[in-house]
């Protein structure tokens, strides 16, 4: 996390812990959706009777892989800190108090985030998408505790 990414934290507030992609989810997710698009997309041709549908599967791959090739500085330098009041996204300058969360779950290699009034936030190619859940979980509940006292 760069310094001008760094959320400014209010008096008393602890980072607990820093999410970041991690490059072989990241590939490995963008594997599977060039594979997935691929039959898609040699399927179709082939439904059509297009005389072309290897062509459309190569690239189907092409695609994905230039797509995630470009995108990959950018969205490998994300970072979600979580912190004893709340979840700040990436850039620092937005989050979401940890009392707002409604929901919080694995959703294919990835951690989606439900608030309360409905907003959607996706921590994207997690490696251990399970274990961000839990540590997300763990201190949303131990928040909503200390509230209550």
């Amino acid at each position: 996390m760069t310094n001008l990414d760094a959320p400014i934290l209010e008096p008393g507030e602890t980072i607990l812990e820093t999410y970041r992609p991690d490059r072989g989810r990241y590939w490995r997710d963008h594997g599977v959706m060039a594979v997935g698009l691929m039959a898609l997309a040699g399927g179709v041709l082939w439904a059509i009777d297009s005389p072309y549908p290897a062509i459309g599967s190569l690239g189907a791959i092409l695609a994905v892989g230039v797509r995630a090739a470009y995108l990959s500085s950018e969205t490998l330098n994300l970072s979600w800190t979580l912190t004893d009041r709340r979840l700040v996204l990436p850039g620092g300058q937005r989050s979401v108090p940890l009392t707002d969360l409604e929901r919080v779950r694995p959703f294919l290699g990835d951690v989606q985030v439900i608030t309360r009034s409905g907003d959607k936030h996706l921590l994207k190619h997690m490696a251990d998408a399970a274990n961000v859940v839990g540590k997300i979980t763990e201190a949303r509940d131990k928040r909503a505790k200390r509230r209550v006292s």
